[in-house]
């Protein structure tokens, strides 16, 4: 049979996949669940281009092993392109090799919003080293962290939080602009970050 593994690795070519030596003239389904079977298979890992098992049948003749091998699998989350097939289910749950391979989704932030991020972070530690250095100038009286707070609150202007927020603004609005530009028909905006990408693009 074929497969295609698009969805399980990203390629676009149809994979050649054979069955067992032993079960390929088998003519029916009753007749392949009649037989006496086992398979010994690795421990389950993320390797989708790796795979290594025996297959053993009891025959009049006595057990016999066969390899096993890539070409006698087929992963989760791909389609059989051509044929029918039939399988014994191996990996299940988060032992298949799409599971496996699953990654937690990395959040996706512009260069501007790390570049504010970073500065907001190095204004607020300068913020604390003024606050601290004004209530040493003035003596640790009593009641010094109330000093200290109100020292915080009358430096905190340091911290440009409008800043963020006009940006957020003007993205939201070029992207609603790009979105309902008539020079370019059927454009769709599916992220704000993409009016700031496109301003450091350099040729």
């Amino acid at each position: 049979v074929v497969i295609k593994t698009d969805q399980l690795d990203g390629e676009t070519d149809w994979k050649l996949r054979k069955a067992i030596a032993k079960t390929q003239y088998v003519s029916s389904l009753a007749e392949l669940s009649q037989m006496h079977a086992c398979i010994k298979d690795q421990t389950p890992h993320q390797e989708i281009y790796s795979f290594l098992g025996t297959f053993f049948i009891n025959e009049e003749k006595g057990e016999s092993a066969t390899g096993l091998d890539l070409e006698h699998t087929i992963w989760a989350n791909t389609v059989l392109a051509n044929g029918l097939a039939y399988g014994l289910v191996i990996y299940t749950c988060t032992d298949t090799k799409s599971q496996k391979n699953a990654r937690d989704p990395r959040t996706k932030t512009g260069k501007i919003d790390n570049e504010i991020s970073l500065m907001s972070f190095l204004l607020f530690l300068v913020l604390i080293m003024l606050a601290v250095g004004t209530l040493t100038l003035n003596g640790y009286r009593e009641n010094w962290y109330v000093l200290l707070m109100r020292y915080i609150l009358l430096l905190s202007y340091i911290i440009p939080i409008s800043l963020r927020v006009n940006l957020d603004l003007a993205k939201a609005w070029y992207s609603l602009n790009i979105s309902s530009d008539n020079l370019i028909p059927g454009t769709i905006t599916r992220n704000t970050t993409i009016p700031e990408d496109l301003g450091r693009v350099q040729i």
